[in-house]
């Protein structure tokens, strides 16, 4: 369905805009109008990501005249293979201004508002609140639900995307038009039933095709013309090259936006809601959690332990802690390597940060390895405190 523009357009457009946007302004559904649409235009842009980075760049190219960029971390050499806004000499430097910087390169004319902070239940309302729309690079559920339920309160649509390995999902959640993220997604998936990417993994160019699509929707609704994603979602597998859409219908039972609403403020604790690990593993590693240096220790002094990495074998390819042995998550979640597991030796878990292993640690415990411990931290403090020679992903 096409729905009427977000925004008002602005005044007029300079000599520089016209010779800029002139490709945008011969196409009769944009033309001048439209493209003062997106000069008058405040769009946010959640992560300066692996789909925050084509946002943001194409964003700008594109002319939206206020671009806001919200990003607490930093550079890592590992954001490289993806977050294109990114480049070699801008590792260690904060994301946000790394961005804000990509951005005055591509179209000097773009105001940046920088927010080099994490978005919070504190601060959500009030950044959104100076926006027209939402576009979300978001790649963990706490901060998804956050955003949906923020615009939501707020009456602001906001454009999502979603990448995994080589598959991508977008669409558009308005409620005054149709579903939220809710009503697609009532309840975040089970602690650690859907890997993020720094665990799976992700083709660094799927960032490009649905960041595209995001900004695609973006100027749509920003102009008013075609038929946004909304009540659909656009499904993309990358190696079959196939698109398909699904009706999402709005859900009148939902919380958020139904027809009798129970949620009328943000949720106290977002992450609480989403659980970052299970309450069995949240209960097995207390007083059964040990640092990489204890570790280090345990090998020094040859005690007999048995060393599990929990991760995948490509993981294990690329960095692995001496003296590990690798039996993935799923092997120990579904039960069939516990059999396999000395009872003579101290069982010790690792993964590459600690979440995975904490869940097969509980697994394990009420397998009756009573005495079994996991690494906090996983491969990856092991690499910053104990051999930093090694590579890091």
């Amino acid at each position: 369905m096409s729905l009427p523009p977000l925004v008002e357009p602005a005044r007029e457009l300079t000599v520089d805009e016209v010779r800029r946007y002139s490709r945008h302004l011969i196409i009769p559904d944009v033309g001048m109008t439209g493209q003062k649409r997106l000069k008058n235009a405040k769009v946010l842009c959640v992560g300066a990501g692996g789909l925050g980075s084509p946002a943001l760049m194409y964003l700008a190219a594109a002319g939206v005249g206020t671009l806001g960029v919200i990003d607490f971390d930093v550079v890592d050499e590992s954001n490289l293979q993806r977050q294109i806004i990114h480049g070699q000499s801008d590792v260690g430097r904060a994301k946000a201004e790394s961005a804000a910087a990509s951005i005055a390169e591509i179209n000097p004319l773009v105001e940046v508002v920088v927010h080099n902070e994490a978005l919070t239940n504190d601060n959500v309302m009030e950044i959104f609140g100076r926006y027209d729309l939402i576009v979300d690079g978001t790649d963990n559920f706490a901060t998804r639900y956050m955003v949906n339920d923020a615009a939501v309160l707020l009456g602001k649509p906001y454009v999502w995307g979603s990448i995994y390995r080589f598959d991508g999902q977008a669409s558009v959640f308005w409620a005054e038009h149709g579903p939220c993220y809710r009503c697609l997604y009532p309840e975040p998936p089970p602690p650690g039933m859907v890997p993020s990417c720094a665990e799976g993994g992700v083709l660094g160019v799927l960032c490009a095709s649905i960041g595209s699509i995001q900004v695609n929707e973006a100027i749509k609704l920003l102009t008013g013309i075609g038929d946004p994603l909304v009540g659909r979602l656009m499904i993309y597998d990358a190696l079959e090259m196939s698109y398909r859409a699904v009706k999402v219908r709005k859900d009148p039972e939902c919380p958020l936006c139904g027809k009798n609403p129970t949620i009328t403020e943000l949720l106290e604790d977002y992450e609480a809601f989403c659980g970052a690990v299970s309450e069995e593993a949240s209960e097995a590693v207390k007083d059964s959690t040990i640092g990489v240096r204890d570790l280090k220790a345990m090998q020094d002094r040859g005690d007999d332990i048995f060393l599990i990495d929990v991760r995948e074998p490509n993981e294990y390819e690329i960095v692995s802690i001496p003296g590990a042995t690798l039996i993935p998550k799923g092997e120990i979640l579904d039960g069939s390597a516990l059999e396999r597991l000395p009872q003579d030796k101290k069982i010790v878990l690792h993964c590459k940060s600690g979440v995975r292993s904490a869940e097969c640690l509980a697994v394990v415990k009420s397998a009756g390895f009573s005495d079994a411990v996991h690494v906090g931290g996983g491969v990856l403090a092991w690499v910053n405190q104990i051999e930093p020679s090694l590579p890091s992903y």
